[in-house]
């Protein structure tokens, strides 16, 4: 039987771009789905979240077949926290396909995965995508694209990359914007002849090397990668090494590979190939499955140290137990070791107390993403305000992380978007114009952007858009200012009054409506001045035997403004909390008596001087 050939391609590109809706198209035009089979949209986006957000967040793998070709095709997630995922990934294959908006151009994170690219050597091919968009300007963003390669030192081969135009939705690609096509059969054919498939190394000691990690509950901890040289055979002893000195003897017990949307058990992997291997219980990244007689560890793959650090406590609220299966630090702590299983830009440390735990992650939603899944697992927890993590150079200077953020919003609301950004540290590095919308580029530090977004939505009115990647470490920048509006804090427990909120919204914005069960000491509202109020949202109106002689005035609430998880860990301050049940997503005092407060308060001014 002839050995197959293979090639492994990677989609890349900004959030939004189109990159599962590509792989969905691969899919389509590859015969993989039955003919009355009923295919949703972004089907490698399998998890509920991911359709929910509509966003990728674990890399994924599929395969299909083309002119004898065997295509692993590996979907990676676009926003900036999963970046050390994209980077593992793109060593894993042959070629990128580089996917840019045909309006918007490239983007913060475009650049990102681009320079890993460029940097292992490999040549990309460029998809202009959504050229059916009415701001579409697919030529002047291919000469943004051309720019972009030349700042990060693209190579002579690199930068002749063939360009292709397209809308991955309907399933075309076309060689140039005039000549139209009605399927994907043109990048199939500049796949093919552009890159090499994989050189035949079966005969070669076996080498293989982990670039990801999953988890099965039936089998155990699983690695992922490429099968470098060699045939990788189930149930063959092999020694797992790295550069660090590791060399043990271990068997793989279950091995697969991938075809179409499924991972299919197989008893041999030839070189070039993308699989999934397990009966390694204590199997990491960057670890080389290497011969007995031929041990050589492959240069280890970084994995970029976190920025951001949360502390998950157990949840003490007076409410605490009433929808969540799971409650105890016991519960947490066992969760949070599972994930580190497969999370490997996590970190989880103890703390002085045996009921708080602090993570730390790459960034607001990677950790965010772990605390959504546990509320949906039956978790109740408490989570604190996120903090930066400040680092020291080797001058013994304290660093802290900064990012690009890239701000393009109507041009009436560009001097609120400046000064808020400026008050915030940050730097501005260029502003673009065209007539109407303001594309704004700041450099700005990490702990300035906590709890910007939500404002910047407001601001905007919502017809804003914010892009930030990390880009780098700086001084520590001094103090930045924290929220500037106060918290309207419940001094009771029970169901909340139309007439209380009624009489509640003129001091401020609202977060809860009649009938909501609420706590004391938990908040309810923000106030519109610089302090926290005690507030009784209890508090009905009084009856009496008299009657007036006109009618009561009718009461209407404005709507109470509903957070999202990232929006509620934006919003709070250092003496706050965010409780998180299946069910809820409250906000919280850290004392949630009037006391309690007084004596935090006390004792950090105390510790201050």
């Amino acid at each position: 039987m002839a050995k197959e050939k293979i090639l492994n391609i990677a989609v890349i590109a900004h959030v939004d771009a189109g990159k599962s809706t590509l792989v969905d198209a691969f899919l389509r035009q590859s015969d993989v789905f039955r003919d009355n089979e009923e295919v949703v949209d972004c089907v490698m986006d399998s998890n509920d979240l991911e359709r929910e957000r509509g966003i990728t967040i674990y890399s994924k793998n599929c395969s299909v077949i083309h002119d004898g070709v065997k295509i692993n095709i590996v979907d990676t997630p676009g926003h900036a926290d999963f970046s050390s995922e994209v980077e593992r990934i793109i060593r894993t294959v042959d070629t990128v396909i580089l996917l840019v908006d045909a309006s918007e151009g490239p983007m913060p994170q475009t650049r990102f995965v681009l320079s890993k690219a460029l940097e292992i050597g490999l040549k990309p091919i460029l998809l202009i995508n959504k050229i059916d968009k009415k701001d579409q300007r697919a030529e002047e963003v291919v000469d943004e694209v051309y720019e972009l390669f030349l700042e990060l030192d693209a190579n002579d081969e690199q930068l002749d990359f063939p360009i292709l135009y397209g809308v991955a939705r309907e399933g075309r690609v076309q060689y140039d914007l005039d000549t139209p096509s009605d399927n994907i059969e043109p990048l199939f054919k500049t796949i093919l002849n552009h890159c090499d498939v994989y050189p035949d190394l079966d005969d070669e000691p076996v080498k293989m090397q982990v670039s990801a990690l999953a988890y099965d509950e039936y089998i155990g901890r699983l690695g992922i990668g490429r099968v470098y040289s060699g045939v990788l055979k189930q149930g063959t002893p092999y020694i797992r090494c790295n550069e660090d000195g590791l060399e043990k003897r271990e068997t793989i017990s279950n091995m697969f590979v991938y075809k179409g949307l499924s991972r299919t058990n197989v008893q041999e992997a030839h070189a070039g190939d993308i699989v999934v291997i397990s009966g390694m219980p204590d199997i990491s990244i960057g670890d080389t499955i290497c011969d007995p007689e031929h041990i050589e560890p492959m240069e280890q793959i970084p994995i970029e140290e976190p920025t951001l650090s949360m502390n998950f406590h157990v949840n003490t609220s007076p409410f605490a137990g009433r929808s969540g299966k799971y409650v105890t630090s016991r519960n947490i702590k066992e969760r949070l070791e599972k994930e580190l299983e497969v999370n490997v830009g996590l970190r989880v440390e103890p703390t002085d107390s045996a009921d708080c735990f602090k993570v730390s992650g790459r960034g607001e939603l990677h950790i965010s993403i772990l605390i959504e899944n546990m509320r949906r697992e039956g978790y109740e927890l408490a989570i604190s305000k996120p903090e930066v993590i400040l680092h020291k150079d080797e001058n013994d200077v304290t660093v802290e992380p900064v990012e690009e953020v890239i701000c393009l919003a109507p041009t009436e609301y560009q001097g609120t978007i400046i000064n808020k950004l400026n008050l915030r540290k940050g730097l501005m590095v260029n502003m673009d114009s065209d007539g109407s919308y303001d594309k704004i580029i700041y450099q700005v530090p990490t702990r300035g952007l906590l709890g910007f977004r939500s404002e910047f939505i407001n601001d905007t009115h919502g017809e804003g858009t914010l892009v930030r990647r990390v880009s780098g470490y700086e001084p520590y920048m001094g103090e930045i200012a924290q929220r500037m509006q106060g918290a309207m804090i419940s001094t009771e427990t029970g169901a909340c009054v139309t007439y209380a909120l009624w009489n509640l919204q003129e001091r401020g914005s609202l977060f809860v409506s009649p009938q909501v069960e609420v706590y004391e000491g938990m908040i309810v509202g923000e106030s519109a001045k610089n302090i926290d109020m005690d507030v009784n949202p209890l508090k009905a109106k009084k009856l009496t035997a008299i009657r007036s002689a006109g009618k009561d005035e009718g009461m209407f609430l404005t709507p109470p403004r509903i957070f999202t998880l990232e929006e509620a860990l934006d919003w709070i301050n250092d003496d706050e909390l965010v409780e998180v049940t299946p069910d809820a997503i409250r906000i919280r005092k850290k004392g949630l008596t009037a006391l309690a407060r007084r004596a935090m308060y006390r004792e950090k001014m105390n510790a201050g001087n």
